[in-house]
């Protein structure tokens, strides 16, 4: 068995601890069992674990993401990256390319496709093995995994099946009253989670790239068409079968539904009178948040900006915040974090960019470069190594860098490593950055 996880999305509607780098599935406000936090990726892998599959997992996600996946689950999944943001189907052919060209897969064998976020119990993924025995047949195109609705909802696709769990047909997203009586029939919630022998869509993708090699999948991506994988595969499919799932499964996508499932009223700097109810505060700033008499509320601070809302309209927060397109202030990667302080620019177009920087004990940034800026480096916790034109300096609290443009330089950490960098120059963007290799000694 191969799982392959999609991951995209820039989560507006958490705003604004989520961004076009900072999707949703990464913010770390669910608890594990010990109760540290947790983010919605780092759950998803956690419980196929403790499901006990052992199967090789490929998530497939965009560039702006990357990062942030190997920073939370660092090389215990393989990566696949999207040339351009398409749609499900491009994804997952994409992704199954990589498993037959670069993992000599067996055609045989079973993919299982899910979204990176759904919020279930560890039964969930425990029906993979049924699914993958069902695939495994010969006899059925697809497995679907349906979920038994807990009510009629307006929001879901629906599943209408037949004798032996056979799909006769699809219902999407029903009003109210038709939904009660699919529930009545029997049908079944779309989980979005699909099963195939990798032969099956190879034999699919033929008809629309040149070649199955994966470097000719990436060359050709645009050649796939924007559609979903319901669309282009499943409803096209000759025959398809839904295995049923009865347990917990929920979209937090929102804040409203999200703060259901913390477990604190509060995490980072916050104070909350005795008489709040119903209200939840997630502070990412270094400066308090105080509410009182608070009632049906969510407080969300982070560099980004600052949400206040009823819990129910946080629901709606999408139209308002679309058009907000200031640059990310907060990023993390697979070496740290940094926040963004401070963006400034003057009248002579000269802009500066004020950085707080963490890389983690043992972890490096890249050895690169920057044609556009100047950065002058202060370390202000931690030690660490600077290498710049490949000379070498250990690095300790106190100590100042200054980095010209055109000069290659990395920093890596023997602890926790906290920085503060100031960028000056023409253009302080993430883009101004070229990368070269460098091996650190041991």
């Amino acid at each position: 068995m191969k799982i392959v996880l999609l991951s995209g999305g820039s989560g507006k509607r958490l705003w604004p601890l989520s961004n076009e780098v900072r999707s949703k599935q990464f913010l770390k406000l669910l608890c594990d069992r010990e109760g540290a936090h947790e983010s919605m990726v780092q759950r998803v892998y956690r419980q196929i674990v403790q499901a006990g599959i052992d199967a090789e997992i490929v998530v497939a996600t965009s560039s702006t993401q990357v990062e942030a996946i190997r920073g939370q689950l660092q090389n215990d999944v393989d990566i696949v990256v999207e040339p351009e943001r398409r749609n499900t189907f491009p994804a997952i052919v994409l992704a199954s390319a990589y498993l037959e060209s670069r993992k000599k897969t067996d055609p045989e064998e079973t993919v299982i496709v899910l979204p990176v976020d759904p919020f279930v119990d560890v039964e969930y993924f425990e029906t993979f093995k049924k699914m993958d025995e069902r695939v495994q047949q010969g006899d059925v195109d697809i497995v679907l995994m349906g979920i038994a609705p807990s009510y009629p909802s307006e929001k879901y696709g629906y599943i209408v099946q037949g004798a032996s769990g056979r799909v006769k047909a699809f219902r999407e997203k029903p009003d109210e009253a038709a939904a009660k009586e699919l529930i009545k029939e029997g049908a079944l919630w779309n989980a979005g989670v699909f099963a195939f022998k990798l032969k099956y869509l190879m034999h699919i993708a033929d008809n629309y790239v040149p070649s199955r090699d994966f470097d000719d999948v990436v060359h050709n991506y645009a050649q796939l068409k924007k559609d979903s994988f319901d669309y282009e595969v499943v409803e096209k499919a000759d025959s398809l079968v839904v295995i049923p799932y009865d347990g917990a499964w929920k979209d937090i996508g929102t804040w409203n539904t999200l703060t259901e499932e913390m477990e604190k009223e509060s995490i980072g700097d916050a104070i909350m009178g005795e008489e709040c109810v119903n209200t939840h505060v997630i502070n990412e700033l270094s400066i308090p948040v105080v509410a009182l008499g608070t009632q049906n509320l969510v407080i969300a601070a982070s560099q980004d900006g600052i949400l206040v809302s009823d819990k129910h309209k946080s629901s709606y927060i999408k139209p308002y915040v679309e058009n907000i397109n200031n640059r990310p202030m907060y990023e993390e990667r697979r070496w740290g974090e940094y926040k963004v302080y401070d963006y400034s620019q003057y009248a002579d177009g000269t802009k500066s960019l004020t950085k707080h920087i963490t890389i983690n004990a043992d972890c490096a940034q890249d050895y690169e470069m920057h044609q556009f800026k100047d950065e002058v480096i202060t370390v202000v916790n931690g030690s660490g190594e600077l290498v710049i034109d490949g000379c070498l300096m250990k690095l300790s609290c106190g100590d100042t860098i200054s980095i010209k443009r055109g000069q290659k330089h990395g920093i890596r950490a023997f602890q926790d490593l906290q920085l503060v960098s100031v960028q000056i120059g023409e253009d302080v963007t993430e883009g101004d950055t070229q990368v070269f290799d460098w091996i650190w000694a041991n």
